[in-house]
């Protein structure tokens, strides 16, 4: 077998009915792994389950917020009792909240302070939380590899989302924590690292990123001005990177978050 395969791999996916969490749980249906998918809404973990069965995958759904704690630690014991293991984690939960985003009319100190606890609660803790919990099992096995889901917003500032902004800049430290306390205390084979999106168009965001009539809004055309591939990302182009990382192939690599950015992060713009 092939030091980059991760066929037969436990994969539990949190956020995998999301349109991040959902294509990553496709790629790796096709390179073999087992899938957990874990989301908040039923019938949504559902519809992509059966999508991955179709590609021939073995997989199974649960519905879960991973901000509770006891139905994660449900949630782990039912994986368990399924597959016996969990070899991998992608922390995919998270994205920005309406309230959390400053509008063109707003000014900072119009936000409401319980929107923006809401959005660092559901990017940092519920990257936390899993990681934890499902970490546990890693350490006591003594192998396994988290992924986590960084952003632009963690390298400099981006207008409109400073609670997002926070979240993910702590994702991005709690990433290296963890990954330097796994390897010290159970081991070189668990490891921890984060992928960190570029700007790619999803329903999130693209109300933002495209107009009514299909053309760039004014802030799109400044993040293509900024990126030196000129385009935005298509969300297959994860895929890549995040099966490398939970490979054997990247046996020697924690700690670390890798930009997915088409050069955003490295252009001065001059």
């Amino acid at each position: 077998m092939s030091d980059f395969s991760i066929k037969d791999k436990v994969a539990v996916i949190t956020g995998g009915s999301g349109v991040l969490g959902s294509n990553i749980a496709e790629g790796f249906a096709k390179a073999g792994a087992r899938l957990v998918i874990i989301g908040r809404t039923e019938h949504k973990v559902k519809e992509v389950v059966e999508k991955l069965k179709a590609l021939n995958a073995e997989a199974i759904g649960l519905t879960c917020d991973v901000l509770n704690n006891d139905a994660l630690k449900t949630a782990a014991a039912d994986i368990l009792s399924q597959y016996g293991s969990i070899d991998i984690l992608i922390n995919a939960a998270g994205g920005n909240t309406s309230g959390a985003t400053l509008q063109p009319d707003q000014e900072v100190f119009d936000l409401k302070t319980e929107n923006l606890d809401e959005a660092v609660k559901l990017n940092l803790n519920g990257t936390i939380y899993p990681s934890l919990i499902f970490g546990e099992i890693m350490a006591r096995k003594g192998s396994g590899s988290i992924i986590n889901v960084s952003s632009m917003a963690a390298y400099s500032a981006i207008t409109r989302v400073p609670a997002y902004t926070v979240a993910k800049s702590g994702i991005n430290g709690f990433t290296q924590w963890l990954a330097c306390e796994m390897a010290s205390k159970y081991g070189d084979k668990i490891r921890v690292n984060a992928i960190a999106p570029g700007f790619f168009i999803g329903e999130q965001n693209r109300k933002l990123l495209i107009k009514e009539n299909g053309e760039l809004t004014e802030r799109s055309e400044k993040i293509i001005n900024k990126t030196p591939m000129g385009r935005f990302g298509e969300i297959t182009e994860l895929n890549g990177i995040v099966q490398f990382l939970c490979s054997d192939a990247a046996s020697f690599i924690t700690g670390t978050v890798i930009p997915v950015d088409g050069g955003f992060s490295a252009f001065s713009g001059v």
